[in-house]
């Protein structure tokens, strides 16, 4: 394993069009997850009246309320490898109250599923206007996952006829190119996650299909460089006082590298010093880099100087902290519209702070980029614009073009997310 690459693979899709189930299958075909605990889950899900049906699923989905609901709930986490690499599996919640997870979880992602379902009318739904399918295309889209797979599912229950399959493939092609993928590079595979046609073994039910499994469509993703060679940018997940150790803040380094005696700055406070030590899980390191999740111990910087959301960099180029920023905003859920002086909460990397639309400047075309409408007065769902925001207080972020990780942002109001975004650019800096 250690000599493999790593990438994070997140699947999506509508709730019922089989995420959990294919994904429960191909974990026990690749041998990750063993016929045994299958048959245990298909045991328990009888016990709860729902048949055997759930019986992959709940490989995925292992937390007893969720079992009691049938559906994801939070993000589950499973490893698995392939010949070429090491994946980690990211199941993201289909059900709108978890979207948040997504936005955490997609961030993280290198590549994505997308699955659909081929049963008739079930596609229709998840990418009609304000389907998952639809909305979480778009956000790993905006989210900066440039990587997509979309598997047709439920071919079992189309008797695996190639006029269903291509029915999806043409209403899923005009949603991803509505989106900003490429369709000649997004791989459309007929599959079913209940029997296990074409996850890891090729399917001898339709002989019509000439492309590859899931399994060989996952070893053909790229690796993309880490951005070790940009300023270092750790955003502070949590602040841990240890007697006799001091303040221990820990985060991801998202860009650079850091070892013990470097200079640090911590935004927006200002406040500088050094590093002392690294360790992940308990063992000291001697440096750290992009994408390593670690724990420091910092000289000179005091408890009240460093909180979540915080974002630590270097002095000599040290991480932005906005007053007011302009963005690209995609409207995902709101029951009306939404208008300028519109307050919601804005989650960008660890920080959540609360942030006012101050004005649209233009409406956007999503397929084209085009500028469809100047300084509209309202926006609503599946409208995507260019807009200015101002945080309640100064906030560390980063243009998308330059730390796509720190530059993408999600705002959230009663409970649901209302809109997905990227910084363009800082229109007024804060300077501690």
């Amino acid at each position: 394993m250690a000599d493999k690459e790593h990438l994070n693979l997140i699947v999506t899709g509508h709730i019922d069009n089989g995420k959990s189930t294919t994904m429960g299958h191909f974990l026990m075909d690749l041998g990750v997850v063993d016929e045994r605990t299958i048959a245990q889950h298909a045991e328990e899900s009888e016990k709860t009246g729902k048949g055997d049906t759930f019986k992959y699923a709940w490989v995925m989905d292992n937390i007893k309320d969720e079992r009691e609901r049938g559906i994801t709930i939070d993000l589950a986490f499973q490893k698995f490898e392939t010949p070429k690499f090491f994946f980690t599996l990211i199941d993201a919640p289909g059900h709108r109250d978890f979207i948040k997870n997504m936005i955490t979880g997609a961030s993280e992602a290198d590549c994505a599923i997308l699955v659909l379902s081929a049963k008739e009318g079930e596609t229709d739904t998840a990418i009609a206007a304000g389907g998952q399918a639809r909305e979480h295309a778009f956000l790993l889209k905006t989210l900066g996952v440039k990587q997509l797979i979309v598997a047709v599912n439920k071919m079992d229950a189309v008797d695996y006829k190639e006029e269903a399959y291509k029915a999806v493939v043409e209403k899923a092609s005009k949603l991803c190119q509505s989106v900003g993928y490429k369709v000649d590079a997004v791989p459309f595979i007929p599959v079913s996650g209940w029997k296990g046609d074409n996850l890891v073994k090729k399917s001898e039910n339709m002989g019509w299909y000439k492309g590859k499994t899931l399994l060989e469509c996952f070893d053909e993703f790229k690796v993309e460089e880490k951005p070790i060679n940009k300023p270092l940018r750790v955003p502070v997940q949590d602040v841990y006082t240890i007697t006799g150790v001091g303040t221990v803040p820990v985060g991801r380094v998202e860009t650079g590298k850091m070892k013990p005696g470097d200079k640090i700055v911590v935004m927006p406070s200002g406040a500088a010093g050094e590093i002392k030590s690294i360790e992940t899980h308990h063992q000291q390191l001697e440096s750290a880099q992009a994408g390593d999740n670690v724990g420091f111990n910092l000289r000179g910087i005091e408890k009240k100087d460093i909180k979540r959301g915080d974002v630590l960099g270097t002095p000599n180029e040290p991480p932005s902290v906005a007053k007011e920023f302009k963005a690209q905003i995609i409207v995902i859920h709101h029951p009306t519209a939404i208008a300028p002086g519109y307050t919601p909460v804005m989650h960008c990397h660890t920080a959540q702070v609360a942030a006012t639309i101050t004005s649209f400047e233009a409406k956007i075309n999503a397929a084209t980029g085009a500028v469809d409408e100047e300084s509209p007065k309202f926006l609503k769902v599946g409208d995507s614009a260019i807009v200015k925001i101002r945080p309640v207080r100064p906030t560390p972020i980063e243009t998308f073009k330059e730390y796509p990780e720190m530059g993408r942002f999600a705002l959230r109001d009663m409970g649901a997310t209302v809109a997905a975004g990227i910084v363009k650019e800082i229109t007024e800096e804060h300077k501690p």
